[in-house]
């Protein structure tokens, strides 16, 4: 399935119009299934549907399934099958066990809200936390200017369309390592959080991840339960966001952009005289 198309818009300014063709990002819905076994019998459970663009839906589930507290590491997983272009079904190990409440967290998710519909306040707040190794990972200012720049140059399908978010992981030489895109801000990030669990990468201790858009608190607890230290967001953050940042001593940067930027927490990460 294609991350774009075309459609026929009408352009409008003070001085002229015309017809012309423009290029939009696709949205469509996937449906996470999940199949494991309990009390000696095999469950399959449509687990969420979320509205993503197509690409990188393996991706997409693990880090779904990561983030809700469900897998711990790639190697729960025995087999990821699709049925179509928009089914995805994971299979557990049967030794595999995690907490059936878990399972009552199901919803549906709009691209632009990964906590719509859950079935409580505690539902909302981190199930488990990666364990931390390296509290020593330091950036300077002046590489934090650039990476607004970096970003856009690497974010093909939103150059195309200027109609997606983008999640990065940039590693302590200042690399870019990973970065996929979204119409879903939730949805860019467990993209990231799943190609990064692939990749034998987490805990994320020694990466800063980079936002495209805002910071609210969702993709801090997501950011929290892969290891991340130091989150830079060229848009605001929320106040949960903040709170639940400062909870875990995170650093957290908002409004990156024109070579500046505001630290909300944990300025002692970034070498602001460099």
């Amino acid at each position: 399935m294609s991350t774009t198309c075309n459609t026929i818009v009408k352009r409008v300014n003070k001085k002229t119009h015309s017809t012309n063709e423009d290029t939009l990002a696709v949205e469509e819905p996937l449906e996470i299934r999940l199949s494991f076994e309990k009390d000696f019998f095999q469950h399959e459970i449509n687990l969420s549907i979320t509205m993503r663009t197509p690409g990188n839906d393996k991706e997409l589930a693990i880090g779904f399934l990561f983030t809700e507290g469900i897998i711990d590491t790639i190697d729960y997983i025995i087999s990821i099958n699709t049925s179509g272009e928009n089914i995805i079904t994971i299979s557990l190990r049967k030794d595999v066990s995690f907490e059936m409440k878990n399972l009552e967290r199901h919803f549906y998710t709009s691209s632009s809200c990964g906590v719509c519909g859950k079935t409580s306040i505690e539902a909302i707040h981190t199930i488990k936390n990666s364990p931390i190794r390296n509290n020593n990972l330091s950036f300077k200012a002046s590489f934090i200017y650039n990476l607004p720049s970096v970003l856009r140059q690497e974010q093909n399908i939103f150059n195309q369309t200027g109609g997606l978010h983008a999640s990065a992981l940039f590693n302590s030489e200042g690399d870019l390592t990973l970065l996929n895109e979204d119409v879903g801000r939730h949805n860019a990030l467990d993209k990231l959080i799943g190609s990064a669990l692939i990749n034998k990468l987490v805990p994320l201790e020694n990466y800063l991840l980079l936002l495209s858009g805002r910071a609210s608190f969702e993709l801090i607890q997501k950011a929290t339960m892969a290891g991340i230290k130091i989150i830079a967001a060229i848009g605001a953050p929320s106040s949960l966001a903040v709170q639940l940042a400062r909870e875990r001593e995170m650093t957290l940067i908002g409004f990156l952009r024109n070579e500046q930027f505001n630290i909300y927490c944990g300025e002692s990460r970034i070498s602001i005289g460099e």
